[in-house]
């Protein structure tokens, strides 16, 4: 008797439901240095203070474009430095790591594509390739990742980059054909989300800190640059308001802070257009 009354207590605790253990995100980005820029540094930290687990992986070719990852993922190459975040905030780095074998590590909960810079207001360029990509990637990750898709941003008007010539040599004209593209891309129902990152940066340019978002041109800035970048991921990933997420890098000042999570805010509320930021 005493056994089963034992039997039915312990099939009465494991129905109730466990509290306190939340469940862990993980984002992966098959990009390269622009990713770099956006995800492996603050995300985790504003996701942490949220009280949000993440796991952060980040596949890292310098300059990869759409074609080469398409290419890297036919021929199964093990070309990507396979950069990753633990959940106890961790880095590590896996040299000769293939696509493949990164999106089979995890199950995933969102997989980012995103095209390199010089090519990322060019629609033509970017739909040539990204079909390929998305079936390659559908086919090997779980049923529930969901595809997203990252929205780089315009280099800085006085940028050095040869592929600005693309654009040029205008920021306004490159931002605004990375819009054109990218709402192209998201009519498509092909990605669950876009990561407005471009619209974030070029919101900040309004702001007292002007164009200055860079260190070398295109490449964001160390400190309040790749904070804008993460704050815009950490917003629409978590959709919960970045500017009421205490968390800022030590490096960066108040007004840097506020800032960049104004610029964030506001492009995730209106991705498709720049939005003033009066501080």
């Amino acid at each position: 008797m005493r056994s089963t009354i034992c039997t039915i207590l312990f099939g009465i605790l494991l129905s109730i439901p466990t509290y306190g253990q939340e469940k862990i995100i993980k984002i992966l980005a098959i990009g390269n240095s622009f990713s770099e820029d956006a995800i492996e540094n603050y995300l985790f930290e504003l996701a942490k203070e949220a009280d949000k687990k993440v796991i952060i992986g980040n596949m890292y070719i310098g300059g990869a474009s759409i074609e080469l990852h398409v290419k890297n993922a036919t021929e199964n190459k093990p070309t990507y430095s396979y950069r990753k975040v633990t959940t106890d905030g961790v880095k590590t780095n896996t040299k000769n790591s293939s696509i493949e074998q990164v999106i089979k590590e995890e199950d995933w909960d969102y997989i980012s594509l995103q095209q390199a810079s010089p090519y990322s207001g060019q629609y033509a360029v970017i739909i040539k390739d990204l079909p390929a990509l998305v079936t390659y990637v559908n086919m090997l990750k779980p049923k529930k990742t969901k595809l997203i898709y990252h929205q780089t941003w315009a280099y800085q008007q006085d940028s050095p980059h040869k592929g600005f010539a693309n654009y040029n040599n205008n920021q306004l004209e490159m931002y605004q054909g990375i819009i054109a593209a990218t709402q192209k891309i998201n009519k498509s129902k092909v990605f669950s989300m876009v990561i407005p990152a471009g619209t974030a940066i070029q919101n900040a340019r309004t702001s007292s800190i002007g164009d200055h978002y860079t260190r070398d041109g295109y490449h964001l800035n160390l400190d309040y640059g790749r904070f804008t970048a993460a704050c815009t991921w950490y917003e629409k990933i978590f959709n919960l308001d970045v500017r009421k997420n205490n968390y800022k890098p030590d490096q960066v000042t108040e007004l840097q802070a506020n800032i960049a999570k104004d610029a964030a805010h506001k492009a995730v509320k209106n991705p498709w257009k720049i939005t003033t930021v009066k501080l």
